[in-house]
């Protein structure tokens, strides 16, 4: 199985640089696994497709502002720096650019009012640096004061306002992403509110989006291809929630495909979920077997990524790629503030 296999075309006017108006307002295509049709709808009409006793899983990871701009205290060089998993106490892996101006020692001033600087230790996986930070106050308020949002490269702008707000999903919870869970973006409180009185179970999760989510797949062969860890959480009530849905023949929804990745990492051996944290590097990709989604809400997703590979595992590789190019042709918005897609 090789990564091109994974491959297609697309016109960069159709990537999304900024979400529409209204979140719900994102076209929605709708792929029958049973029937291979395929329906093109609005994101605000998706609970015509969920039943009573069904379940969302949603997760409610927060996107940190966690992209800084600092320079060089010894020489006034700028330097941009991306948090991307705590490490220790006050202590960061980040992502630097450019790389080789930072070497351990070396000391970056981000902010003198809130103060917040940092120290290079040491080296890490892949090129990224190791982070001691200090400032005054509490970590994460100075970050929202003086961070931005770490959009995506294909999102060819700098973070706005806007972003602070758009680029959450309107459920997040606990900080500790470097990306938001992308087809979470589309719902609004509105909406889960009315899935809650159609009879729609609503179950939370947490995964918090890491590095691996920026780094392409560099080998040919997809098996060979490993995963970056991210850390998830799944509490007793909600996988009690799940259980319950699960065993009176309801369906688990999962919301993007964080959610999925947590769900199919904490199930057991005898298809149940349990109270679980730790870390993943589950890869899906086609021959794996689900225990838990039995639907999935998605966007549509970068050729030759990890996560159209997953997408594929749960439904077809051809069948997704050719539902790519009906959606190219449909000009439907890509990537994370793109358009969504349910199959069911």
């Amino acid at each position: 199985m090789l990564v091109n296999d994974f491959d297609y075309d697309l016109p960069n006017e159709l990537i999304a640089q900024y979400p529409r108006d209204k979140r719900e307002d994102s076209r929605l295509m709708v792929i029958d696994r049973k029937t291979d049709t395929i329906s093109h709808r609005y994101f605000y009409e998706i609970l015509d497709f969920l039943n009573p006793g069904d379940c969302l899983v949603l997760n409610n990871s927060k996107v940190l502002p966690a992209r800084l701009f600092g320079i060089k205290e010894k020489t006034g060089a700028k330097v941009e720096v991306l948090l991307t998993k705590q490490k220790g106490v006050d202590e960061w892996e980040t992502m630097v650019r450019p790389a080789k101006r930072l070497k351990p020692g070396d000391e970056v001033l981000f902010s003198k009012e809130p103060l917040l600087k940092a120290e290079v230790l040491n080296f890490s996986e892949g090129g990224t640096r190791i982070l001691k930070f200090y400032y005054k106050g509490i970590f994460l308020e100075v970050l929202e004061q003086i961070g931005k949002m770490p959009l995506p490269p294909y999102i060819q702008r700098d973070s706005i306002d806007l972003d602070k707000d758009r680029y959450q999903t309107v459920y997040c919870k606990d900080e500790g992403s470097v990306a938001a869970p992308t087809a979470g973006l589309h719902f609004t409180k509105e909406l889960l509110e009315k899935a809650e009185k159609k009879g729609i179970k609503l179950a939370y999760v947490t995964l918090h989006v890491g590095i691996g989510t920026f780094r392409p797949v560099k080998c040919e062969n997809v098996e060979e291809h490993k995963m970056h860890f991210e850390e998830y959480i799944l509490d007793e009530e909600n996988a009690k929630t799940i259980n319950e849905v699960k065993a009176k023949g309801g369906r688990i929804i999962s919301v993007d495909t964080t959610a999925t990745r947590t769900l199919e990492s904490a199930v057991s051996a005898d298809g149940t979920l349990k109270e679980s944290r730790g870390e993943t590097g589950i890869f899906i990709y086609p021959g794996y077997k689900f225990k838990v989604v039995d639907s999935m809400i998605t966007n549509f997703h970068l050729p030759k990524s990890t996560l159209i590979m997953l997408v594929s595992a749960f439904y077809d590789r051809e069948k997704v790629l050719n539902a790519y190019r009906i959606a190219v042709k449909e000009r439907y918005r890509f990537f994370s503030y793109g358009d969504a897609m349910l199959i069911i």
